[in-house]
Order: C-alpha cells, then structure tokens, then sequence
C-alpha cells in the first residue's frame, strides 16, 4: 500500500521561499555539527585511555574502531551540503540543491546512530563488565533512535486518518496478544 503524503491545511504549515528553506536546511547542519565534533573528540581520545587496551578485547576494540569510522562517515554527509552548495551554486538557490541537501543530512542518520549504539556498548562493557548487558543497553538504544528519528517522523506524515488506523491495529494486537 503506498500512501501520498498528507497535505496540510495552510494554517497549519507556510509554504517556505527557496531561500528561507536552504537557511533552515544549512542552519540544521551547523547545529548538529558541534556535538558530532565532540563525540569524535572522545571517541579518538579513548584510545589513548589505558582502560581501553586493558578492559576491552581486540573485538570490542574494533567495534570503537568501527564506530570511529561511522560517526566520520555521518560528519561528512552533515557538512557534505556547505560543500556542495560552495561548490556548485554559490550565488543561487535551488530546489534541487535543496532536495540533494536534505537527503544527504537524512543519509547521516544512519552511521550516526549505528556509530553511537556501537560506542555505548563499549562504553557499558567497561562499566557493567558484561557483555549481555551492555548489547541490551546498545539495543535498547538502537530501539530508541529507531522510534524518534525514523517511525514517529513517518507516521507523522500519515493523514490523522491512517494514523488512527495504525493507532487501532497496534492496540487491537496489543489486547489480543
């Protein structure tokens, strides 16, 4: 079943110019680059930590590694459009730029929450010392990031309709299993 976005009433959302729509699109980047600078800080200076060769085996060693190389993939993709829009359309604004951007900031999402869950498991490893435990934490994360930055945006742009029918078949299995 496909659905077609919902269109909103237009007092419930304003239509945004070209220009307004690349300054919020460029301003969301730049507030997200600053935390994923200092993450990458952390995560380069743990190595250095004697705890990290101590506690961690040469596998959960690599998973940091991995997580390292994840949350530098998504740091790229964040910055990619600044990069892009110097590069390509300096003096102007476009709908295609704008569409590219988004997706590009929509493809970080992905390394950046696999990158984090990674990284907490390490990190829970060291501190609860047990491996079940600390991959529950990292699930439970992962379940957390899944909800928030993928499900409920999605079923926002549902119509109230078909949101109340998600809603329905959701408690109708919750009752009856």
């Amino acid at each position: 079943m496909t659905t077609i976005p919902h269109a909103k009433s237009s007092a419930e959302r304003e239509e945004l110019s070209l220009n307004d729509a690349v300054t919020h699109l460029l301003e969301e980047c730049r507030t997200v680059v600053p935390g994923m600078q200092a993450l990458f800080g952390f995560q380069l200076i743990a190595v250095f930590n004697d705890t990290f060769r101590e506690r961690l085996s040469p596998t959960e060693r690599d998973l940091h590694l991995a997580a390292i190389v994840l949350v530098t993939i998504a740091i790229v993709l964040v910055m990619a459009p600044a990069a892009l829009h110097r590069q390509t359309e300096p003096m102007a604004v476009s709908r295609r730029f704008i569409a590219s951007s988004s997706r590009l900031l929509m493809a970080s999402m992905a390394p950046l929450t696999v990158g984090l869950c990674l990284d907490v498991y390490v990190v829970a490893r060291v501190i609860v010392d047990t491996r079940g435990v600390a991959a529950a934490i990292a699930v439970a994360l992962l379940g957390v990031f899944i909800v928030f930055w993928f499900v409920l945006p999605r079923l926002a742009r549902l119509p109230r309709a078909d949101r109340a029918d998600v809603r329905s078949k959701a408690e109708h299995r919750d009752n009856t299993g």
